[in-house]
């Protein structure tokens, strides 16, 4: 008996966080779009059998697109994609009227030319009350006017296993014309939490903290250090050397400062005079080695590792993240950093896109 492909396609695709999962879970990727050259890169390094298109969404005629690559949107079941969320983030301005807040639009015209059997999309968890809730309801609104029915909910990575404490708002839609009026997704329950073990952030990467803070190290080297935990022997499976693992340089009044800061420790562990270096509340602030990661930021060097004067290298961010270790990033330092801290973690992808499967597999064993 022949396997049922699943097929996808990938829309803001980024570096390949949520594609990831999504192959990960067996699913086939057959196109991925994203304006950012870096981060297509990435992907196309990642995912050398996926087809992939540079552009604006919000200036591309999917449809088009599909017809010139021999895609047929019947085969399509599902489209997965991360709006840039900026604009809905809290720590943005804020403005109802960014620009950036518009861009779920061109999600919502893709899956409205496509009509997958189901959708997913992902975005940060202030979409959800920003504005007195008016953008989230006129994004459920006109996802329910495309004929489908959503479910959402806020997932929290490290109840995932992912060793960061990240929490997104992922919205998940299901064809009335396929599913029936009354069939709703049921998100997957996360297998870690309070109540059970999470995976900390030492957990993820103390086998790789091996380099001095004084040394930038090489693009490609050898592991110096076994495995030393579960997560760290899947994360480093086919792996036999270690890439994007490079120090970012501080200077020594930096490493001076972030040396008084313990570990899990912030700018209120500093003398009062170093408080307000960077105005910043969420400078100066040190992972907790025994939790998950808070959420790594994008590159802005505020955060520190937990036992080294220095910010983790990419490749620790995209343990912290869930990629594999076989998972290799293009681009500048600075570029890779904000492409890891953009991307969906894959591990979290990968529940999804499994609980998804099972939902469609119900559905054509029952037809």
């Amino acid at each position: 008996m022949l396997m049922r492909t699943f097929r996808y396609i990938d829309l803001f695709c980024g570096c390949g966080g949520f594609s990831k999962g999504f192959s990960d879970a067996g699913f086939k990727g057959e196109l991925a779009i994203d304006c950012w050259e870096d981060a297509v890169e990435t992907y196309r390094d990642n995912f050398p059998n996926h087809k992939t298109i540079i552009a604006d969404l919000s200036e591309l005629d999917i449809e088009k697109e599909m017809k010139n690559f021999n895609l047929n949107k019947d085969t399509i079941d599902v489209v997965i994609g991360g709006p840039p969320c900026q604009g809905f983030s809290l720590s943005g301005k804020r403005d109802i009227d960014d620009p950036r807040n518009k861009l779920y639009k061109s999600f919502v015209n893709a899956v409205f030319q496509i009509k997958p059997k189901v959708f997913v999309m992902e975005n940060v968890p202030g979409l959800v009350k920003l504005f007195k809730g008016v953008v989230w309801e006129r994004i459920i609104k006109e996802f329910e006017e495309l004929g489908y029915n959503i479910s959402w909910r806020i997932l929290s990575a490290e109840q995932f296993g992912v060793p960061q404490t990240r929490k997104r708002v992922f919205i998940v839609g299901v064809n009335r014309d396929f599913f029936g009026n009354d069939n709703f997704f049921e998100f997957p329950k996360g297998e870690h939490g309070e109540k059970k073990d999470v995976v900390t952030t030492k957990d993820a990467i103390s086998d790789l903290d091996f380099l001095p803070d004084d040394v930038i190290g090489d693009n490609c080297i050898l592991y110096r250090k076994p495995a030393e935990t579960a997560f760290q022997r899947k994360m480093r499976k086919n792996s036999d050397k270690l890439f994007n693992h490079v120090i970012t340089l501080h200077t020594e009044k930096t490493k001076g400062i972030i040396s008084l800061v313990p570990d899990g420790g912030n700018y209120k562990n500093l003398p009062e005079e170093l408080r307000n270096t960077r105005k910043v509340n969420i400078a100066w602030t040190r992972m907790n080695s025994n939790l998950p990661s808070f959420t790594i930021d994008t590159g802005h060097n505020h955060h520190f590792h937990y036992s080294e004067n220095r910010v983790p290298t990419v490749r620790e961010s995209a343990r912290i993240q869930s990629f594999p270790d076989t998972f290799h990033f293009k681009g500048g330092k600075t570029s890779q950093l904000k492409q890891v801290g953009n991307a969906v973690p894959p591990m979290l992808a990968e529940q999804i896109a499994l609980e998804i499967k099972k939902f469609i597999e119900r559905k054509e064993q029952d037809v």
